[in-house]
This record gives structure tokens, sequence and C-alpha cells, in this order.
């Protein structure tokens, strides 16, 4: 049905979306990107299903304005990155330097944050292999190839020819959250569901996993906030 607008200031998008299977209206709200959707049935109208909308649009700006907001980093932010805090600051250098806890950008400041994100998703890469190795190897089983992406919905994900993909953000994340999202897709290439044999082997992996999976749940969410964009 396309994307319409809530009143507002700015107006909101809320995107209309029809499925034969709904047996109701549902409005959800992202807590990923913010993003607004509503689903109809069949046989609904476009304008009962704005009607619908107008009457929740207190419960979405309520909810939108409990979220966080989107954090374009450059000179003067702090990132904790593999479990360390960072200061970004502007450097003299042309390429990005890391030395005392400082992340020194190459100027100007567009092109420093795309020298950022490289050495993000760089770290991501190096943290990720280091731990998938390692509950590969104590597994005793081992995985395909590992790719790294900017997944919305999902932290990771292992398929069932062995190949691991992890966002990059878990860099962004405590140590012991971006080890669990390696253990757990590493024991998909024992048990490829989450059975009570899966959580198994994610426990011996691991261990305790419960904090570190509430973190994902409340926190995680978060991560999606920082824009390295121009």
């Amino acid at each position: 049905m396309g994307v319409r607008t809530f009143p507002g200031n700015p107006e909101i998008p809320l995107k209309l979306r029809k499925n034969a299977r709904a047996r109701r209206m549902t409005l959800r709200i992202s807590r990923v990107d913010g993003a607004v959707t509503l689903t109809v049935p069949r046989g609904v109208s476009e304008r009962e299903a704005l009607d619908f909308a107008a009457e929740k649009s207190a419960w979405v700006i309520g909810h939108l304005s409990q979220q966080a907001k989107p954090e374009r980093v450059g000179p003067g932010h702090s990132l904790d990155v593999g479990g360390r805090s960072f200061r970004i600051l502007q450097g003299e250098a042309k390429r990005l330097l890391v030395q005392d806890g400082q992340v020194l950008l190459p100027a100007p400041e567009e092109k420093g944050r795309v020298h950022l994100l490289a050495w993000l998703k760089e770290q991501a890469r190096i943290e990720l292999t280091c731990a998938s190795d390692l509950y590969a190897e104590r597994l005793g089983r081992r995985y395909a190839r590992l790719s790294l992406r900017d997944t919305r919905s999902r932290w990771g994900s292992c398929s069932s020819a062995g190949a691991l993909m992890y966002s990059w953000r878990l860099i962004l994340a405590p140590k012991p959250v971006l080890d669990y999202v390696a253990a757990h897709e590493v024991a998909h290439l024992q048990e490829m569901n989450h059975s009570v044999d899966f959580w198994r082997v994610v426990n011996r992996l691991y261990g305790p996993h419960e904090e570190a999976r509430a973190w994902l749940r409340h926190e995680g969410p978060k991560l999606h906030r920082f824009r390295f964009d121009a």
C-alpha cells in the first residue's frame, strides 16, 4: 500500500503493508531504526487503516521519543571498540592512527568517518575470527567462511554449508557479548536449530549466556544509532 506519514514535527513515515493472512490490523515500531509499519488484512481500505493509525499516534510518538536518536560519529565522540574505550579526534596525518586510547582521523571529516568505519570493520573481523576459531576448535568442527554485514534483524547466522555471518557492529558491544554471538553461531555447526541440545552446546562452548542475551535484547538496538556517512 506504500508509505504514508503520521502528523508531527517532523512527520513520521508510516509503512502500510497488506497481508492476506493477517486477521487484524497491527502497528509495530522497529527497535533497530524506529520504522513504523502498519499491517492490514485483506478487505481493509486505506482510509480505515489510516484512521486506525491516527488513533495510535500518541502511542507511536511516545515510543519513538524513548528510542536513541541517530548519532553521526566524528571528532569529539567516544566509542567502545572490542571492550576498550577510544576517543575520536581529528588528526593531522593522511591516514587513521590509533594510539593511547585515541583514534586520530585524517581530514577532511567526511574522509575521516570513512576511514573510521573501515577500521571498525577490520577490528570486528579480527575479533570475530578469533572467537569463531576458538569455539570451532572446542566443538571440533570447521566453518566454511566468515563474512560481515550491517544486518538489522539479526546479529549473526550460520548457513547449512557452514558459512558464518556477523554484524560488524558487534565490535561496539561488550567483549563478552561479541563472544557469545560467536559461540551461538558456531554451535549451529552442530545443531541447526534452537533445541535443548543446541543450548547445551552453547553452554559447553561459552558458559552461562543469559546476561549476554539480555544485553543484546535491551542495549543491542542502540548500536544502530551510530552513523558514519558524510
